[in-house]
């Protein structure tokens, strides 16, 4: 019989045996994982709750209020706790991953409540919104870095690029299914009745994540390494002169930075604002925008895993963001429906290859014991997205949406050239964690 490949099991040079073709690249392949099976649905549950939130409450403030810079306001306390991402990161080495995903969870479903309660009441205005959206934006951005950190830590080496490619598919799903959803809702029963469904979506996902393995940080020998001495400050210094030392991981933050302060914004956050100031449409319209550029996405998603058996991670990542970049020029030039819809499931396709290339770089890159931490320092880069926003708010009123549009993606694409050519040595030597071989 034929002996099977050896691959490259991490950045440091560590190798396994690795498994067939078949095997490693089966669509369906993580979810042989009993923990991925408890994993995938709880991040689906919760995504879609974050999709229809963000959307909800984003036209009801700019419907009260009128003004796109409170829009982007309201977008920005959302990511507010980018700043002690670091602090769960390392709570969570120290406890366990799954037991801080549940614990923040079961915070969105705490708020959610008390918005539905409110909501119910008729008690609602765009100041509580924005205190009770602050709350939940204290935790909310370390979300996605725990998500990948319990995948790393469950998933084999073999199926890792297809778990994150399956597990990219819960967001981008929510944003098409929950945008539809959420605005549908909306429209057709109000706030009240939305958030009662928003409330039981994050509950059923907090639930389900706690059927997740415990896995080393929650009483095995691997995490708990770094609590058995030194402070939180110490071990997150640790995780900070990793990143500092290491070319290939300070590059992969700085595209992270990159990304979120300048591409997200125009699709996270100011979609409400295009939805109704250019293309003059109502909630549905946008909800059929939102769910444009997450099709697409989700598409990426699903075709990642076969594109990173012909062509190595760092380059997939690198291309498809300038061609995310490219699309996000054409997209901020058109005036007409149909044109923004194309526009923007093709940029939401190469925003996935380039996404999740990017995090199973990043998760290939760090030591184990670290990778809460490193996750949640790469966190810290979504501090981008509401700077980003809030500058964008600005400048529309100065400039418009499309002169604002264009500067925002052409200092992307000169950005992204920049970093690939900065760091092209350290790029070029991560082209081995390509999982083809």
């Amino acid at each position: 019989m034929r002996p099977l490949p050896l691959v490259v099991d991490d950045f440091q040079g560590r190798a396994v045996r690795g498994v067939s073709k078949m095997s490693r690249h089966g669509a369906l392949a993580p979810f042989h994982i009993r923990s991925f099976r408890f994993q995938w649905p709880a991040d689906l549950l919760t995504s879609w709750a974050f999709e229809m939130e963000t959307l909800i409450l984003g036209w009801y403030v700019l419907v009260e209020t009128g003004s796109v810079l409170l829009l982007t306001v309201v977008g920005a306390l959302g990511y507010g706790g980018t700043l002690i991402a670091p602090v769960i990161g390392v709570t969570s080495d120290r406890i366990g991953h799954r037991t801080v995903l549940a614990v923040m969870r079961a915070v969105y479903a705490s708020v959610a409540a008390a918005l539905m309660i409110l909501a119910v009441a008729g008690a609602l205005s765009p100041l509580i919104v924005c205190v009770l959206a602050a709350i939940t934006g204290m935790v909310r951005p370390s979300d996605m870095g725990m998500r990948a950190a319990l995948i790393a830590d469950t998933m084999p080496f073999d199926r890792l690029t297809g778990a994150m490619g399956i597990s990219r598919t819960t967001s981008d799903s929510a944003r098409v299914a929950g945008a539809l959803l959420g605005a549908g809702l909306f429209a057709a029963f109000g706030m009240a009745a939305a958030y009662i469904v928003i409330t039981s979506l994050y509950a059923f996902g907090a639930l389900l994540t706690l059927g997740v393995e415990r896995k080393a940080g929650e009483g095995g020998p691997g995490e708990t390494t770094s609590a058995a001495g030194g402070s939180s400050w110490h071990e997150l210094a640790e995780g900070l002169v990793q990143i500092w030392r290491s070319p290939s991981l300070l590059a992969i933050v700085w595209f992270a930075l990159l990304f979120n302060g300048t591409a997200f914004p125009i699709t996270n956050g100011l979609l409400p604002y295009v939805a109704r100031e250019i293309y003059h449409v109502d909630q549905t319209g946008l909800g059929y925008l939102v769910a444009s550029f997450a099709g697409g996405a989700l598409l990426g998603s699903l075709a990642v895993n076969r594109a990173a058996t012909w062509i190595e991670l760092p380059r997939l990542m690198i291309f498809a963001a300038l061609a995310w970049y490219g699309l996000l020029l054409v997209f901020a030039q058109m005036h007409s429906l149909s044109g923004g819809f194309a526009s923007l499931v093709l940029a939401g396709f190469a925003q996935s290859l380039s996404m999740v290339s990017h995090s199973v770089i990043l998760l290939r890159a760090c030591e184990p014991r670290l990778r809460g931490r490193i996750m949640s320092v790469r966190t810290m880069a979504i501090y981008g997205l509401p700077l980003g926003l809030l500058v964008a708010g600005t400048l529309i009123g100065r400039i418009g949406f499309e002169a604002t549009a264009t500067l925002y993606a052409g200092i992307g694409l000169l950005s992204t050239a920049a970093i690939a050519l900065r760091w092209r040595s350290a790029l070029r030597r991560l082209n081995a964690v390509a999982e083809g071989g």
